[in-house]
């Protein structure tokens, strides 16, 4: 399959970018028109509620190179977004939750 201009083929060597105090009216589209200004942009998300599905405050960039990446994180973090100051920084690793039920342990009944 030919690559499509223009969209970045996502790589497991791209950074994960964690993107915090973002204004609840801010769109996927600026965010990556944000990052886009220092390099390739594989993907933008904003977290969600899942219940609500309003936007949670925060998001995730992904970018292919890796120097581009840490120029955005740099350029970026402490910066204004819609009049709120970003929180820019290297995603950690997801971490593993168990199953867990919300009501365990609860001795209401």
């Amino acid at each position: 399959m030919a690559p499509v201009p223009g969209i970045v083929e996502r790589r497991d060597s791209d950074l994960n970018i964690y993107v915090g105090n973002l204004s609840f009216d801010t769109s996927e589209r600026e965010l990556e028109a944000a990052f886009a200004t220092y390099g390739a942009v594989t993907s933008a998300r904003i977290a969600t509620d899942r219940d609500t599905n309003r936007p949670r405050g925060f998001g995730f960039v992904e970018m292919a190179n890796q120097a581009e990446a840490q120029a955005a994180i740099a350029g970026l973090n402490g910066t204004e977004l819609q009049g709120r100051t970003l929180t820019v920084n290297e995603a950690r690793p997801r971490e593993e939750r168990g199953q867990s039920n919300r009501r365990a342990g609860s001795s209401r009944w």
